[in-house]
């Protein structure tokens, strides 16, 4: 069973998961059910290009959910691999970068969730790097996203590099809250 650490997790891990016909998202609804004695959160929804049933079950962790848009406490997810969420940091930081070039400093403050979810991707990637190494094992990359991005780019998941990665988030969050 898929082992989440907060429900944003289970999100990411729903988008990060594509229907066979390769539709992206889909509406989910949610609720909370007991299996095996052990409370789990299922989502389930239509895929809109296909029609398919799509579920997902999740067990939630027993400690206590970070608040968005973080997805877990210290230590790595077990569904979403350091790949992946770099890529997804990439692709919401790009995006928010483009959205910030093009709106007035008045208004800018609109861009602040996507720049903070880019920040707690990329944080993510981090608690991948074992205590004493520095680097993100490449055994940790499981999906085919994160074993692409790693072999292209194997520097971007070395500790100093997610540290600047972080450091330049973190000084674009503080400007829009400037």
């Amino acid at each position: 069973m898929l082992i989440a650490r907060s429900t944003q997790e289970a999100h990411l891990y729903m988008d990060l998961h594509a229907c066979a016909c390769g539709a992206e998202g889909f509406e989910r609804e949610h609720r909370l059910d007991e299996r095996d004695g052990v409370l789990v959160a299922v989502y389930e929804g239509v895929c809109p290009q296909c029609g398919r049933a799509r579920s997902f079950t999740f067990r939630l962790t027993d400690e206590l959910p970070p608040a968005p848009p973080a997805f877990g406490g210290p230590g790595p997810s077990r569904i979403i691999d350091p790949g992946e969420f770099l890529w997804v940091s990439d692709q919401v930081a790009t995006d928010t970068g483009l959205r910030l070039l093009h709106t007035p400093p008045a208004e800018r403050h609109e861009q602040r969730e996507g720049s903070a979810f880019a920040l707690a991707a990329v944080e993510e990637v981090l608690k991948f790097v074992p205590p004493g190494l520095d680097r993100v094992p490449g055994e940790l990359f499981t999906s085919e996203r994160g074993r692409e991005l790693f072999e292209k780019s194997p520097h971007r998941f070395e500790r100093a590099a997610l540290l600047e990665n972080i450091a330049r988030k973190r000084r674009i969050l503080d400007s829009i809250d400037t």
